[in-house]
């Protein structure tokens, strides 16, 4: 082979792997994720129509803010955009968990696999984990880690 046709190739799987990296990301694997996440962690799932959106990015700062706090209670943040959702994901999103795929929601999904909370407005880390801090897991968590 030429050294001309070296270049051609490297330039050619250069050229893909620059495509393949500006395609979004897929979405989460809801469903799998929630059951997987049954009694190992609690989620907070924050959907929003588009990473631009205003009130996804303003969660998104609140949240950088409190990955502490997040990590001592075993949330794992899970970024929903509708935009990017694979059909079985809307599909979760608004029958399983009952939210439409308008607008912005932050939901709060216990180690139960149950909703425990609803906001479409920026969620305070501070109001979280007062809601977190008073359930019994967590009461019993802290009592643990003494």
């Amino acid at each position: 082979m030429t050294v001309s046709h070296w270049l051609f190739r490297g330039l050619a799987t250069l050229g893909l792997l620059a495509l393949l990296a500006a395609q979004p990301a897929p979405g989460p694997d809801l469903a799998r994720t929630l059951r997987a996440s049954r009694w190992q962690h609690r989620l907070l799932l924050v959907g929003a129509p588009t990473a631009s959106q205003a009130d996804f990015q303003r969660q998104k700062a609140l949240l950088a803010e409190a990955e502490e706090g997040l990590a001592a209670r075993d949330f794992k943040v899970i970024e929903v955009l509708y935009d990017r959702l694979s059909p079985a994901d809307r599909q979760c999103w608004t029958q399983q968990l009952g939210q439409p795929l308008a607008g912005f929601r932050v939901l709060f999904i216990g180690k139960d696999g149950g909703v425990k909370r609803t906001e479409t407005q920026p969620l305070a880390p501070a109001s979280l984990f007062g809601t977190v801090d008073k359930m019994p897991m967590r009461r019993q968590e802290m009592r643990g880690k003494k």
